[in-house]
């Protein structure tokens, strides 16, 4: 297996093409887990998880069917909204030649492509965010002390002085926690031990880059909030009555004998809100859905239904209750697992702190996420043709 260099790290997290750069990482993922697993055996690392979803933030980064599937779900939702009928009902006694099939594109086309955009660069961004500082942690460790063959000293240390002191998100002290436990772990032969050593240091790294990433998170569940409602809303009545015409001039005597403009902002309004909260809700439901090997889907706000590995089922390791004490609300259970909020840290936390146990001693993980020949097609610097 290629072990990445650090030059070809730093290359791949430099890259400018976000959907290049996503399948990159997520291949480099894949490469720096596989060469951890030659001292730890089949047990899943932070990379291994890492890799998968890199795999999953590359859909929205790359926009994958995410329009298509969002015009269908709010059509299909909003099509017997009641205030949509008296919005079309309304426009129809003001002049506008209208059916309500042909208004929904207008309310919700320029919020679902706002809407994507933001939530893939909000992705992109935290993907090679973290890719950055932890996959290069990953790098130069497994240069200095992955073919260590008997406890070395000095060579956690000298990889450890290149880290910040400090708590995240600026410092490194869990990075620098993580990783003297990914080293001791390579060295201890009872199995129980090793796994909750992993689980220990994976933990660690996990919450180093929740943290990190609080605010590209944040931006990408939010991205919905920044939508020009009042800009689309006065491009619809340009649209149905254009300045100067006579559907105009009858629209202004009918608001004037009537009092429709009111009625008709106010069910605008009405129609505005609904459509914002639902592209909201199903950008929420987009990113919070992991699939990872053997095609398991994972609903991130539900919680988990495996169980914990029977090395993990119960646990000595005194430094890894105390970190789970203070991020796992439900210790030695995955009741409430579930994130209902992504955004808040500590449920993100709780949620990931289980996954990590369950999944940790899954061999389905380790699997490859590309073909031979997409992987090949990635090293030429080239995007692989068909569905990733």
């Amino acid at each position: 297996m290629h072990l990445p260099t650090l030059d070809e790290v730093e290359t791949i997290a430099s890259e400018n093409d976000p959907v290049l750069r996503n399948l990159q990482i997520t291949q480099c993922y894949y490469e720096l887990s596989t060469a951890f697993l030659e001292r730890t055996g089949p047990l899943a690392n932070w990379c291994t998880f890492a890799t998968w979803a890199s795999r999953q933030a590359g859909q929205t980064i790359r926009k994958e069917d995410l329009k298509r599937t969002l015009e269908a779900e709010l059509s299909a939702r909003l099509r017997n909204d009641s205030a949509l009928v008296l919005l079309t009902s309304l426009l129809k006694e003001m002049g506008a030649r209208i059916k309500t099939e042909e208004l929904e594109p207008l309310l919700w086309k320029k919020f679902i492509t706002q809407s994507i955009e933001r939530s893939s660069e909000a992705v992109a961004r935290g993907n090679q965010k973290v890719f950055e500082e932890i996959g290069y942690a990953f790098a130069r460790f497994e240069r200095i002390c992955l073919k260590d063959l008997i406890y070395t000293p000095e060579s956690i240390e000298t990889f450890c002085q290149k880290l910040r002191t400090g708590l995240p998100p600026e410092g490194q002290q869990y990075l620098q926690q993580a990783f003297t436990h990914y080293y001791e772990s390579f060295f201890e032969t009872d199995l129980r031990k090793k796994a909750e050593l992993q689980l220990l240091a994976n933990l660690e790294i996990g919450f180093h880059e929740q943290t990190r990433l609080q605010p590209e998170i944040q931006a990408s569940l939010e991205s919905v909030l920044l939508l020009d409602t009042e800009g689309v809303k006065q491009r619809i009545q340009e649209m149905l009555f254009p300045a100067g015409s006579l559907t105009s001039y009858f629209r202004m005597l009918v608001q004037k004998m009537l009092g429709r403009k009111a009625a008709v902002e106010q069910t605008l309004d009405d129609v505005m809100q609904r459509v914002v909260g639902e592209i909201r809700l199903l950008i929420t439901s987009h990113l919070l859905t992991l699939m990872v090997p053997p095609n398991v889907r994972l609903r991130l706000g539900q919680d988990l239904t495996s169980l914990f590995p029977e090395n993990l089922r119960s646990l000595s390791n005194e430094r890894l209750r105390i970190l789970l004490a203070q991020i796992d609300p439900t210790l030695d259970s995955v009741r409430e697992s579930g994130a209902l909020d992504w955004a808040n840290l500590p449920e993100r936390l709780h949620f990931i702190a289980d996954f990590f146990r369950c999944y940790q001693e899954s061999v389905e993980l380790l699997e490859a996420p590309f073909t031979a020949l997409e992987v090949q097609t990635l090293k030429q610097g080239r995007v692989p043709q068909g569905r990733l």
